[in-house]
């Protein structure tokens, strides 16, 4: 089968990205030095990425923080966006909020002391309009034995798709919630470049969690969109954003930790936002991602709950990825009653199971065939990284492991005929 190409747009994501990625693959993850001026560099998406850009970064000094900021076409015209401290962890944490940019932009940024050093420059480019093609990452859950165990198949990744504009991230990006230094090797695992250069769409997992509580870490790096439901233990890690024509929505599905076991509360407050952000969606297309599969491919494992609150808003409301970890294995299906009279073509949403890095779980289809769902690919002990390619009416899925292997692949259709999926592996 044909790995999808890439789209004709693609060259506009700026040949720098690709040179300093192809000279950082040769070199061993260093464990990260605390900077006065600016580390751990993260871009994350705003609601409108397009005109909106929010950059967090951490430094060893408490300063008043500062955005610099230019189109790379006219980079002598600089602004300054003034940033806010928002906490500490190993550091002071800040961010900024740059607004008013031209869409589909190439622009060089740095951040620091608005008073002493600034930091290195970096690129990124505003989402462009709705027709534009373009691709994203997704990756399941990396956690454990980053450096050596993850790393390889992130950088894979990142190598094969150094246009993309996105990362999407399922969950338990770490093993121990509070641990600086699992954090210091998942960012050297991605690398400035990604981290600096690529909206990290991320939702939290359940080793994101320590004793109930999320980690410190998270709001100061992953601090959302800002437009999630009126949830106070949610905030920050529900929400959405268009990109390019598609609606990436993003789901907290750690239920177990809802304070004062308030289960209910927890899922039905997202089910009631997730309705109202689908039944208010312009977009052509859309992507979900959590951690906590609707459908496990652990055996022992079903988080029901999750189903019963969320299935039927998927299915209602036609969502076409939802992407999910958790379960240290690969596994893709669906619900039978979206089968047709081809047997490589489905009409619903897609169900996604992942894990990028080493830690593996034995597999099963017990849980989807017994809520009337299948599994159309399945893989135990197999780390994998995931490229979606959208353009237009066609979007392009395929799955692959660090040695370029393709395990899973298809296409979705929308046009005349109405919304296919189609199996493509070996076709």
């Amino acid at each position: 089968m044909r790995s999808p190409a890439p789209p004709s747009g693609v060259a506009r994501r700026g040949a720098a990205l690709v040179a300093a990625l192809t000279l950082a693959f040769g070199t061993a993850p260093v464990a990260p030095t605390l900077a006065a001026t600016a580390e751990r560099v993260t871009l994350s998406p705003t609601a409108d990425p397009g005109t909106s850009q929010t950059v967090t970064w951490r430094a060893s000094d408490d300063y008043a923080p500062v955005l610099e900021i230019a189109a790379v076409a006219d980079s002598d015209r600089i602004r300054r966006v003034a940033g806010v401290r928002t906490g500490g962890s190993r550091g002071t944490h800040y961010r900024a909020t740059v607004r008013g940019l031209d869409p589909d932009t190439a622009y060089r940024y740095r951040v620091g002391d608005a008073d002493g050093v600034l930091g290195d420059w970096h690129t990124f480019t505003t989402a462009g309009d709705d027709s534009d093609p373009f691709r994203f990452l997704y990756f399941g859950d990396v956690q454990n034995d980053i450096s050596s165990g993850a790393a390889p198949t992130i950088r894979a990744a990142l190598a094969d798709a150094p246009d993309a504009e996105l990362a999407v991230h399922s969950g338990d990006l770490v093993d121990s919630a509070e641990n600086d230094r699992q954090w210091g090797e998942w960012y050297d695992a991605f690398g400035v470049e990604a981290t600096g250069g690529v909206n990290q769409v991320a939702a939290p997992g359940n080793h994101e969690y320590s004793r109930r509580e999320l980690s410190g870490h998270w709001p100061l790096q992953f601090p959302g969109a800002g437009n999630g439901p009126d949830h106070e233990a949610l905030d920050g890690t529900v929400y959405y954003t268009d990109h390019q024509g598609v609606r990436f929505i993003v789901l907290n599905s750690n239920y177990a930790y809802a304070p004062g076991g308030d289960q209910d509360g927890w899922l039905g407050s997202q089910e009631e936002w997730l309705r109202g952000v689908l039944a208010d969606n312009p977009q052509r297309w859309t992507v979900v991602t959590f951690h906590h599969p609707v459908f496990s491919s652990t055996p022992g494992r079903d988080n029901g709950p999750l189903r019963e609150r969320w299935l039927d808003v998927f299915e209602d409301y036609g969502v076409d990825l939802v992407l999910q970890g958790h379960d240290h294995s690969y596994g893709r299906g669906n619900m039978v009653a979206n089968r047709t009279g081809d047997p490589d073509v489905q009409t619903g949403p897609v169900y996604v199971v992942a894990v990028t890095g080493p830690k593996m779980y034995r597999v099963d289809d017990a849980v989807w065939v017994d809520n009337g769902a299948e599994v159309r690919v399945q893989r135990g002990e197999t780390q994998t990284y995931q490229i979606v390619s959208v353009d237009g009416t066609r979007l392009d899925y395929v799955a692959k492991t660090r040695d370029g292997e393709v395990v899973d692949s298809f296409t979705i259709t929308k046009d005349g005929r109405g919304k296919r999926v189609t199996d493509t592996l070996g076709g």
